[in-house]
Order: C-alpha cells, then structure tokens, then sequence
C-alpha cells in the first residue's frame, strides 16, 4: 500500500514539474541548469578514479578521458556541434588555443575540439569547486590568481617554459570572463604575451553565439547548433612584447568578424 502511495506521488510530481516547465520558463531553466551543474559533479566523480587509475595523477593525458565523458553532455540537452578547422591545431609544437567565452556550457564547446596535449588556464578558484575542481586538477588545468597582477606573470613564465618543455598547447579565455551578449569583450593580453615570450603561434577558435538557445537573463536553454571553426595560426616568431598590442587587436578582428559570421549577426 505505502509503494503504491510513492509511485503516485512520484507520478504526480513528475506531472508537476512537467507542467511548471511548459508554464514556466524560469522553472524550465533552472531545471535545465540544475540538471547540467549535477552532471557535471556525478560525472566528475565517476571519472576522477579513473584518471588515478589509468594515469597515476595529475597530467594531460587525463584530458583524453574528461573529454570523452563531456562529449556525451551535448545529447541530454539536444545540442549540434558543426565544427571547421579542425587541421588548423595541427602545427608542429606548442601553441597557444584562444577562443570566446560564452557560459558554463562552454566546457561542452571545449571538449568537442580539444586537442590532444592541450591544457587550459582557469581561475585559481575552480579548484575548491569539489569533484569538479578535482576533476580539472586532475586534468593539468593552469590555475592562476586573477587578482594578482604579479602572480599571473609568473605563472605565464612558467607555461612558457612547459609549453616548450612537455610540448603542450595552451587554451586561454582572453576575454577573461563569460559574455554571452553576442559580441566580444576586449581582450587581455595575457595570453599574447605568452604566445610572444614562448615563440609559439596563436590559434583563435570561434563559437557562434549561443544567444539564440541560451540566455540567462531570458531565462532561455533550449536546443540548438553551434557552429564552431578554428582559423588559421597566427605566427609569432620574430615578435616582441612591443608587438603584443598589434597581435591582440588583430586577433579580435579576426575573432569578431568570425563570431557574426557563425552566428549571422548583420
């Protein structure tokens, strides 16, 4: 009697929470989101043992095994990739990867093209985000402290020195934090310098705007395609810090006029 009182209590609030979501858009989206950020934590902690397993602790090779469990997120939320360019990451050496920052459906976008031997550099605060900050630990992610001038410039001499080292390329957000408006916001330098110090060229990668299926402020998360495409490397050799501001401007343009392409803004 007391499980058949629990399936129909089951039954109905599932019913409910259908209901709300066809209502509700802001019920629909925080289910959506809720349902994307647990993923991301069962996901993490059933890979996490894996990695230690195969791989023995923290290095890039782990990368391969995150990226093979995130490509499957992409169908729980009816999402299409279209990517171009992929022979684009096929230069010899390190380089640096720089891409637009969009949301925390970015890691989906990253994972469908990253590239083998290839790390990111992220805030210092994602490590204490539990089995995912262990997860991406676990990955060789760059941590660097975004309020310390001094000590991300000491970090960066470092990547450099094990970009050249252990032959590993490097993603950045030059934007340096999500903007899902669109548009791009300026770009730091950081990751020019690098590209600069290290002698290594530059790979800009472009998302369209996801805009059209996701907006927070919309409370908006419904399927959708994204066009991906990884343009041509910009080389570095001969450059000085002194050619770093015309690197960053050129890469924008190149980045911007790509993004409203992909996304057919006029």
């Amino acid at each position: 009697m007391e499980l058949g009182w629990l399936l129909w209590g089951a039954a109905v609030l599932l019913l409910l929470l259908h209901v709300l979501t066809e209502l509700s858009p802001a019920v629909n989206f925080g289910l959506r989101i809720g349902f994307y950020c647990l993923l991301c934590v069962v996901c993490s902690a059933l890979a996490a043992p894996v990695c230690l397993l195969l791989n023995g602790g923290r290095t890039v090779r782990n990368m391969r095994i995150i990226k093979t469990v995130v490509k499957t997120f992409k169908y729980f939320f009816g999402l299409r990739f279209e990517v171009k360019g992929l022979e684009n990451f096929e230069v010899e050496g390190p380089a640096v990867v720089v891409s637009n920052h969009q949301s925390i459906l970015d890691m989906m976008g990253l994972m469908e093209v990253l590239p083998d031997n290839c790390v990111q550099v992220g805030k210092k605060e994602l490590m204490y985000a539990g089995t995912v900050g262990l997860i991406i630990y676990l990955g060789g992610v760059i941590f660097i402290n975004r309020k310390s001038t001094s000590s991300a410039k000491m970090v960066m001499a470092e990547v450099a020195k094990t970009m050249a080292t252990e032959n590993v390329k490097v993603w950045v957000y030059p934007e340096g934090t999500r903007n899902c408006t669109g548009d791009l916001l300026p770009f730091k330098k950081g990751a020019f310098h690098l590209a600069v110090l290290a002698q290594v060229p530059v790979i800009p990668v472009v998302y369209s705007s996801f805009t059209t299926f996701y907006n927070p402020k919309k409370n908006l998360f419904t399927s959708g395609k994204i066009k991906v495409e990884v343009l041509p490397p910009i080389e570095t050799k001969g450059l000085t810090s002194d050619d770093v501001s015309d690197l960053t401007d050129r890469c924008f343009r190149t980045m911007r006029e790509t993004l409203f392409r992909l996304s057919r803004h006029p």
